[in-house]
């Protein structure tokens, strides 16, 4: 998924929506209806028991992480609570033996099945995983596979779901280095420096918001707003949020779930990453002729303030906003360090000045190039016959 920070993939862009209280709402203040019709998801006889409320799948979109694989499918599978589980593992053609590894688990464990995924992105694995695998269950679970995850993390989901009526549960998030560059840049993406104050990287409890790490999802709503669209290599997790929230979906910060995160481990790795993320917040923002917020607009200048820097050679004035950014990024950056008691972490700086010039470069590429896609919803998605 597009897991972005400094507010630039991951901003709100509407009021958070406020639950009365934390019991389930009442259906007619849910963002979707009940259906008359018998639903796409509706079971089969012979279910033993089990209802579309009750079952659920997790989605592993992957590549080349054969190191992983194995351990997080069965840390998954061992959640005693997850009724009728199945674990689909989306691959965008490893060449690591990561195939290799599921298919073999699939062959002993017919709760594990192996998905080619041809489009190699996240977002049209997770599309083509809730089209083939979506009837007969309710819920969806997207799993980053480079990513650490609590006990009974999908049982614990589906809770959430159930006791709020969202629409999506999302997750807040512990960013981890384990030293060097990544030290630095999970500093930096565990502060204000590098998120923004994104709800979920600094929450302290659970609420409604407008957008967060993509976890749990009903998918009557899911396929209601036309999944993921698969143009977007970055920020489809936001775009998607965006298009969510305007039709009332609600979208639940569950806080007492919360994942592991692993960033980047050098500085041209991070560099790409917010690249990527820059352009998908342009697009995000042209499709939906959306205003970027006043947090968002510090980084967008950026890019900018270090175009001007080779002019500074004729009038030097035009050096100061580069180097009051960049001292301001060293300075922040070094207090940030110091406060986690982490040697490495005390270059935060330097990777939160990646991270803005990565993002702003990107922003204004799409902005300048104003490559619209089509407006509107993304192409229709719909649970496939079978798949469970």
């Amino acid at each position: 998924m597009g897991d972005t920070d400094l507010g630039l993939g991951e901003e709100a862009y509407f009021r958070p929506r406020q639950p009365g209280a934390d019991a389930p709402l009442p259906v007619e203040e849910r963002s979707f209806q009940p259906r008359e019709a018998p639903s796409a998801f509706a079971l089969s006889d012979g279910d033993g028991g089990l209802t579309a409320a009750d079952r659920a799948f997790a989605v592993i979109p992957c590549l080349n992480e054969a190191e992983h694989i194995e351990g997080l499918i069965r840390h998954l599978l061992a959640d005693a609570d997850w009724r009728d589980p199945l674990v689909v593992v989306a691959d965008g053609g490893s060449t690591d033996g990561t195939q290799q590894i599921v298919r073999a688990m699939a062959a002993e464990d017919v709760r594990i099945r192996l998905l080619e995924n041809p489009h190699r992105l996240q977002s049209a694995a997770v599309n083509l995983a809730a089209a083939r695998y979506g009837r007969g269950r309710r819920w969806m679970v997207r799993v980053d596979a480079h990513a650490g995850y609590p006990d009974a993390y999908v049982s614990r989901l589906i809770e959430d779901g159930r006791r709020t009526g969202a629409a999506s549960v999302v997750v807040a998030m512990d960013t981890v280095g384990r030293g060097g560059f990544q030290s630095a840049a999970a500093a930096a993406q565990n502060s204000v420096l590098g998120t923004g104050g994104s709800a979920h990287r600094i929450a302290g409890a659970s609420g409604w918001v407008d957008h967060g790490h993509h976890a749990l999802f009903d998918l009557e709503h899911f396929f209601a707003v036309g999944g993921y669209d698969e143009t977007f290599r970055a920020n489809e997790d936001a775009e998607f949020d965006v298009r969510l929230a305007r039709v009332g979906g609600g979208i639940w910060l569950s806080d007492r779930v919360r994942v592991t995160y692993y960033p980047r481990s050098t500085a041209g790795a991070l560099f790409r990453q917010y690249l990527h993320y820059g352009r998908g917040r342009a697009r995000t923002l042209l499709r939906h002729r959306l205003r970027p917020k006043l947090r968002q607009m510090a980084p967008v200048a950026v890019a900018p303030a270090a175009a001007l820097i080779p002019f500074a050679l004729v009038e030097p004035p035009l050096a100061l906003p580069a180097a009051a950014w960049l001292c301001g990024c060293l300075g922040l950056g070094a207090l940030v360090g110091l406060k986690s008691r982490n040697r490495a972490a005390i270059g935060a700086g330097v990777a939160a000045a990646v991270m803005h010039l990565a993002w702003s470069i990107g922003f204004w590429q799409q902005l300048l190039t104003r490559a619209r896609t089509r407006p509107g919803r993304p192409a229709e998605l719909a649970p496939e016959g079978g798949g469970s």
